[in-house]
């Protein structure tokens, strides 16, 4: 089992240990169960989609 490390989610802001790691952005469990729950026409899935660009997706990767 991998040991966990505090990080800054990127959505949130806040300082968790739960989540998932993409191209090294952090993204905590809640937010993450939040994000999939959101309705696309709902207001806060904009604000999700601003967070998400925090996210450089490398091109050959």
């Amino acid at each position: 089992m991998e040991q966990q490390t505090e990080q800054p989610c990127i959505i949130c802001g806040q300082i968790k240990q739960e989540g998932i790691v993409i191209v090294s952005h952090f993204i905590c469990e809640d937010c993450e169960s939040e994000m999939v729950r959101t309705d696309a026409e709902d207001i806060k899935y904009r604000f999700f989609i601003g967070r998400m660009k925090k996210i450089g997706l490398q091109k050959n990767a």
